[in-house]
């Protein structure tokens, strides 16, 4: 078995690698992605092995690249799309949501648009405005869109393999302040064998409280639960990957042992996973409930300028304080 440490850079860019190899129709198409190998070096020497046909450097035009993508898609292409950053997704915005999201169900199922966006997403990096927003509720609100993001190498280099195979359009979340965190990765693993891309995952069992987070904040949420371990506390994280749909078969299970939940994630709290985290958690455990339903996310404001990001960012301190407030009812 080839296990090798990776980061979650690295794992994409294997993963990428590997399903450029097992279908000559996946095509990786956005700016810089080529010669330069993306601003994040994502997709690092794959132009070079594959040529330019295959991976392909477009104009600055995010609506341009997704409108071209799903004639791609329409005639069966798998095209790959890299939005450089978050805050860039929303010039193609209208193609995603107006096409993308309604071409399978306008054909009456007769069309399919396997495609994936990949968008480098969340704060943390000291970056200008545009550069650290978490959109994900928009896309996860949008029927017609599946919406994923990993938070460790292994799941990076799996899930995006996943993703491209997939018939389905699929907005690929990668939590870009984690991109140089390592970890073990099976190479080797048959994707058939390989947990299912929209199934969360318990990555740290606990007695107390659930703790339910993805993308960059399951790291926070894993320092916060050893953190908690030390007062005697014993928090169970939850790793939710997918987004849209959601799977909170695990949540329900340990909420209804824990009574207690914390939702965490870098979006504003308005309006976000959030609230129909807690809805849907209050819905189907509400006599389990020894508190209700609480969460730790960015400020109900635009993302802040590099030098105050960490005091808008949730971390440890924070989702501990929600932790002990969950003890006070």
């Amino acid at each position: 078995m080839a296990t090798e440490t990776l980061t979650i850079g690295k794992a994409l860019n294997t993963g990428l690698r590997r399903a450029l190899e097992n279908d000559p129709k996946v095509i990786i198409m956005g700016e810089d992605v080529g010669k330069l190998g993306g601003v994040f070096r994502i997709t690092d020497g794959l132009q070079k092995d594959f040529g330019d046909q295959r991976v392909i450097d477009t104009p600055l035009a995010e609506s341009g690249i997704i409108g071209t993508a799903v004639g791609l898609a329409i005639r069966g292409y798998r095209p790959v799309c890299e939005i450089q950053f978050d805050g860039f997704v929303y010039p193609a915005y209208d193609q995603i949501v107006s096409q993308v999201a309604k071409m399978h169900y306008r054909s009456r199922g007769k069309l399919s648009i396997p495609m994936v966006i990949r968008i480098p997403f969340g704060g943390g990096i000291g970056a200008v405005e545009h550069h650290s927003e978490s959109p994900e509720a928009y896309f996860a609100h949008t029927a017609g869109l599946k919406v994923v993001s990993c938070a460790n190498p292994q799941d990076a280099y799996v899930m995006i393999q996943q993703a491209i195979a997939s018939d389905d359009p699929i907005v690929f979340l990668e939590p870009k302040r984690r991109y140089w965190e390592k970890g073990q990765v099976d190479l080797d693993a048959p994707l058939s064998d390989a947990y299912p891309l929209h199934s969360a995952r318990v990555v740290r069992p606990g007695t107390d409280v659930t703790v339910l987070a993805y993308g960059p904040m399951v790291r926070t949420c894993l320092e916060a639960a050893t953190a908690a371990a030390e007062d005697g506390r014993e928090l169970e994280v939850i790793d939710l990957r997918s987004l849209s749909p959601l799977d909170l078969s695990a949540a329900y299970e340990s909420v209804k042992r824990t009574g207690r939940a914390v939702v965490v994630h870098e979006a504003p709290s308005n309006i976000g996973l959030g609230a129909e985290l807690a809805a849907r958690i209050t819905e189907e455990c509400f006599y389990s409930l020894e508190s209700p339903v609480l969460r730790v996310t960015g400020f109900d404001t635009p993302y802040p300028a590099a030098r105050v990001e960490e005091e808008y960012l949730p971390d440890l301190d924070r989702v501990l304080d929600a932790v002990d407030r969950t003890f006070g009812w």
